[in-house]
């Protein structure tokens, strides 16, 4: 298990599920992946839960909140992107295209935050650190391994990310494009062909996991629908794609053992 001190500008630091009906998520995803939950008040009836794995931040969850139950925003999981200031990557999103959905604002004395949707529908958060860096904890089953984007538009999108991260993208098999931030190789694109239609824009996060046929078949079994998979990508991994009880979309993955 490796422990995580700080998240370099452009790296995937958070991931946040927004859900209706919270205490069932955290039972779901306790027995998945074997987090520990913490709740926190955050108001009358209120509560944030901190996931954790050997005492290390993993993920967290929350209630998705009257406005935007209002506006028709189904359960999900929030990507987080480090930033090293949420108010500049917020202007460079605003003059690249996207779309300011709120903030910059500040987040007590964990961090300050922005939520963008990109041209062309997708959308993420920006998290400048304070007290809360964001996940702790990598490389272990339960922690986020990678993230896909879905969009009708790799090239835009390339373009659009590489302004605000200074992101590069080199192209793979059947054109899936690899995001790269720095050295690391954290995600990828993708192309167009290959996504859902009906599906609209948006970030997939993938969760590792120690054998992915035998974590799709609890999922299901716990009230999951199985969305694709389990299925092996060669020289890759195997993969699934599920939508939790309530709804939110989410990846396990299972890398091929290092020869």
């Amino acid at each position: 298990m490796a422990q995580i001190d700080q998240h370099p500008p452009g790296s995937f630091c958070w991931i946040e599920l927004a859900t209706s009906d919270q205490n069932a998520a955290k039972q779901f995803y306790q027995s998945l992946f074997g987090w520990t939950p913490s709740d926190f008040p955050m108001g009358p009836g209120e509560f944030y839960t901190m996931f954790q794995i050997a005492g290390c931040d993993a993920a967290a969850a929350c209630t998705i909140n009257a406005q935007a139950r209002e506006h028709g925003v189904p359960p999900h999981w929030m990507l987080y992107i480090a930033t090293a200031s949420a108010d500049e990557t917020a202007g460079k999103a605003a003059q690249a295209g996207g779309k300011l959905m709120a903030g910059p604002f500040d987040v007590m004395d964990f961090g300050r935050m922005a939520v963008i949707q990109d041209p062309a529908g997708a959308t993420f958060s920006v998290w400048e650190p304070k007290s809360h860096k964001g996940t702790r904890v990598t490389g272990v089953p339960g922690t986020i391994c990678w993230a896909d984007l879905n969009t009708p538009d790799p090239a835009g999108a390339s373009a659009f990310y590489k302004a605000l991260f200074g992101w590069e993208f080199t192209t793979g098999q059947d054109d899936y494009l690899h995001i790269k931030n720095g050295e690391a190789f954290i995600g990828g694109i993708p192309p167009a062909a290959h996504r859902d239609p009906n599906a609209p824009p948006h970030w997939m996060t993938y969760f590792l996991v120690a054998d992915c046929d035998a974590s799709a078949a609890q999922a299901k079994e716990s009230g999951a629908n199985l969305y694709m998979g389990p299925m092996t990508i060669e020289k890759v991994g195997r993969m699934a794609v599920a939508a939790d009880p309530q709804g939110a979309v989410f990846a396990v993955f299972q890398p091929l053992p290092r020869e």
